[in-house]
């Protein structure tokens, strides 16, 4: 009789220290025994989760709801067959985010699982903080893709202008001015990309573009001269068609989005006529809407998605490195636009980007 009552007394003991732990802890944690009935939550669990102490005794099949976590019943059902520790990251259909660990309760003179612990550590802002550093670092690699990609623009212009220099005959030395010029330009262009990230390091550590009222003309005027060497050396024939002319961008970007679609409407143009590139702009829904067609040697519509891929080339018959058309998206992308492209094989290409237009 001793014995029995020492053994009460000693449950007793356990329980009041149970029920202390579980009434003291700061953490959202549930107790379900071997017949998934809830038999103790913590208070913080009653005020996470929506819990009232007439829940208590209830099968956890009945307020599974409370929880969130659509697959919960399963997790606790496999945790107790296995004995094994689950350790997960889950997000609940509040959109938050919850580091869940279900460890089996041993009882160890029976050596089997009467049930499972649940805790619930909240790491929203900790999952915020990661997507955030994803985010910064997805910046500085399309960052670090722009400046190696837009040192390549006056380099081409340098290296091709250099080119006419060396065939210009002793008598045509009228045209050297001119070209001198162009090759004044690309140095220029070049420290200016170059001040621009040695700016932005001292000053922020973090490369910070602004967004300014930009008339789109004057981009177009910037991509001509960027590329002028090209369109003299191609013959190309530039059609402009301006339905709506000012926006607020990045200046740079919208400069580097023109630059690419246009450059590479010169640079895979057909062997078997004049390339023709027409750029037009028109306000459509809150977006203008920048058009650049060609009649170019076209794209398959298979190629449609693949072009964009980083580093992906669909031909080696022109210089390149498969990253402009993937910095075009990301920067549109970025900015809560959009590009598209239609094209036919020997016919040319078609390409929209949209633009949000601030009112």
């Amino acid at each position: 009789m001793q014995k029995k009552n020492d053994q009460i007394s000693t449950l007793l003991k356990l329980n009041d220290e149970l029920e202390n732990y579980f009434r003291n802890t700061i953490i959202p944690q549930l107790f379900v025994d071997a017949h998934l009935i809830l038999r103790k939550f913590t208070p913080p669990a009653m005020k996470q989760f929506r819990l009232v102490s007439s829940d208590v005794g209830r099968p956890i099949a009945d307020i599974k709801e409370n929880f969130r976590f659509p697959s919960i019943l399963e997790n606790i059902q496999n945790v107790m067959e296995s004995g094994d520790i689950l350790d997960k990251e889950i997000q609940t259909t509040d959109m938050r985010w919850y580091q869940m660990n279900v460890i089996p309760y041993l009882v160890k003179e029976e050596n089997k699982t009467n049930g499972v612990i649940i805790t619930f550590v909240e790491i929203t802002s900790r999952i915020n903080d990661l997507r955030e550093q994803e985010k910064l670092i997805a910046e500085h690699e399309v960052l670090l893709d722009t400046i190696a990609h837009d040192i390549k623009t006056p380099l081409t212009s340098l290296g091709l202008t250099i080119e006419m220099l060396k065939g210009i005959p002793e008598k045509g030395m009228e045209r050297f001015p001119v070209l001198l010029e162009k090759v004044e330009n690309s140095l220029i262009n070049m420290q200016h990309i170059i001040n621009d990230l040695t700016d932005s390091r001292w000053k922020t550590h973090r490369y910070q573009a602004e967004e300014e009222l930009l008339d789109f003309e004057n981009i177009i005027e910037d991509t001509r001269l960027t590329l002028a060497p090209q369109i003299e050396e191609s013959k190309a024939i530039i059609k402009i068609d301006i339905g709506v002319s000012e926006i607020v961008f990045v200046r740079r970007k919208l400069r580097s989005v023109i630059y690419n679609l246009v450059s590479n409407a010169i640079k895979y143009r057909s062997p078997e006529r004049r390339p023709e590139v027409s750029i037009s702009t028109v306000e459509q829904e809150g977006f203008m809407v920048i058009t650049i067609a060609d009649n170019g040697s076209g794209i398959a519509e298979k190629d449609y998605s693949s072009i964009f891929t980083k580093y992906r080339r669909l031909t080696k018959s022109a210089d390149g490195t498969g990253v402009g058309l993937y910095l075009v998206r990301e920067m549109v992308n970025s900015s809560d636009g959009k590009i598209t492209v239609e094209s036919k094989v020997g016919k040319g290409s078609v390409f929209k980007v949209y633009l949000k237009l601030q009112k």
